[in-house]
């Protein structure tokens, strides 16, 4: 009996997880969850294999999982292997010609692909899409270009293609783009990500990132914000900095275009998606209207 004791607590724990989970997944059932994918959730390994076990589960539970992704420490290192400098201003990848063509690679030849075979091989069925196919996105340069180079903003997602794809399908989108010219464009998969949810009036938008979520001052891990209004993240921005600011801004606009609530994760943790959705207590940091 000794023995079995530790199991009958680990069986009656997971239970109450499972209880737990039930009323957030009635709750959730047939709505949109728009995930931005990216950071060490995508370099480590059993990170990988976990999101893409969790947003198969989301999908058999019934939600509407579409993932938005990017690739920035993988970009770096084949900039870094081709000799190119890597470049950063207010959280946006400095782009020239070289490195726009280095990230559509590496987003769409590279990672779109990996990430649309470990769905498949966990028994969903997944299309990789970019801002191009079916002219998902509409882009134009971003204000600051002259610094920044060619980096696009969205400035319109064809919901058409999505909601045609996302019945039968989980959309794995990689923030590439070009525009009317053909003249392509990095895109920061943090702005596609809401821009996408905003699109679709999406039930969440969720930002995997490398912290706990937003803090009050990036050098203190206590000074987590657990929620905020997009009121106090609007009145926040302008004193923002770094990969953080794109983020906020990111939940500012998907909320301002329907989306009920954004949520700024801690993608290092496993199963960080599952923890969000499916307990009271929840991770990172949650945006409201």
């Amino acid at each position: 009996m000794t023995e079995q004791a530790p199991q009958s607590r680990a069986a009656g724990a997971s239970v109450e997880t499972l209880l737990e989970a039930l009323p957030y997944i009635r709750e959730f059932h047939g709505r949109t969850v728009v995930i931005k994918y990216g950071g060490a959730a995508m370099i480590d390994e059993q990170l990988r294999d976990e999101f893409a076990t969790d947003v198969v589960l989301l999908k058999y539970v019934g939600l509407n999982p579409v993932i938005v992704h990017g690739g920035g420490p993988e970009i770096s290192r084949y900039m870094d292997r081709m000799g190119l400098e890597v470049k950063f201003h207010e959280g946006l990848r400095v782009s020239d010609a070289e490195t726009v063509e280095v990230a559509k690679m590496v987003l769409v030849g590279k990672l779109n692909s990996e990430i649309v075979q470990r769905l498949n091989r966990r028994g969903q069925p997944a299309v990789g899409l970019a801002g191009e196919d079916g002219s998902l996105f509409e882009v134009a340069p971003v204000a600051n270009a002259d610094q920044v180079g060619f980096v696009g903003t969205v400035q319109r997602v064809d919901v058409d293609v999505l909601n045609h794809i996302a019945a039968d399908y989980i959309p794995v989108i990689a923030s590439s783009a070009s525009d009317r010219d053909g003249q392509s464009y990095n895109v920061n998969a943090d702005e596609a990500a809401g821009k996408v949810a905003a699109a679709l009036g999406a039930h969440k938008a969720i930002f995997l990132t490398d912290v706990e979520g937003w803090r009050a001052d990036a050098d203190d891990e206590g000074s987590l914000i657990s929620r905020a209004t997009i009121y106090e993240v609007e009145d926040a921005l302008e004193g923002i900095e770094g990969g953080m600011r794109p983020k906020l801004q990111a939940c500012v606009d998907a909320i301002r275009g329907g989306a009920q609530s954004a949520h700024i994760i801690d993608g290092r943790k496993p199963h960080s998606l599952l923890l969000e959705l499916f307990t009271d207590a929840g991770i990172g940091t949650m945006v409201t209207p």
